[in-house]
C-alpha cells in the first residue's frame, strides 16, 4: 500500500533533534528513522551511516536498524519516517535514493547541509518511480 497522505506534521522538539544530529556530522550523510504511535507520539532513532562513500550516500548499520525497529515495537510504534542528510546538496532525493526506497509506505525526510546559516528539511513521498514533496509543518508543543 502506497502512502497517500501528503502534509507530515512533526513537533518542534523532534525536529530540533534530527537538526542537531544532521550539524553535529556536517560531512556525512546522517540517517535515522521516525517511530509513531497514537500513544506515544513519534520519536528519533539516530542510526550510523555505514556507507564506504558517507559523504554522499547512506546504508544504516543494521544492527542498529534492528535494534531501532526493535524499541519501536517496544512502544507500540509503527516506522513512520526515515531520515537522511545531504552534506553538500539540495534537499531532494536523488535518484540513487529513489532507487534504493525499500519503504515505499512512510515519509522519505531529506536535510541539506548546502545552505548559508540555515538548514533545509523537506519531506517526500514515493509516488511509483519517483518522490512526491509533502507539506512539512512544525508542531509547537
Amino acid at each position: 500500500m502506497l502512502l497517500t497522505e501528503k502534509t507530515l506534521s512533526l513537533p518542534r522538539p523532534l525536529v530540533n533533534k534530527i537538526l542537531a544530529h544532521a550539524q553535529k556530522n556536517s560531512t556525512i550523510e546522517v540517517c535515522g528513522l521516525i517511530g509513531n504511535s497514537a500513544s506515544s507520539g513519534k520519536d528519533y532513532y539516530s542510526i550510523d551511516n555505514v556507507s564506504n562513500n558517507p559523504g554522499s550516500r547512506f546504508l544504516m548499520d543494521a544492527p542498529q536498524q534492528i535494534k531501532a525497529m526493535k524499541q519501536m515495537r517496544e512502544k507500540q510504534q509503527t516506522l513512520f519516517a526515515i531520515v537522511h542528510s545531504h552534506p553538500a546538496s539540495d534537499a531532494k532525493p536523488s535518484q540513487l535514493d529513489i532507487k534504493e526506497n525499500d519503504y515505499k509506505d512512510v515519509f522519505y525526510i531529506i536535510i541539506s547541509l548546502n545552505t548559508k546559516g540555515v538548514l533545509e528539511m523537506r519531506a517526500y513521498v514515493q509516488q511509483q518511480e519517483t518522490m512526491q514533496e509533502a507539506e512539512l509543518i512544525l508542531e509547537d508543543e
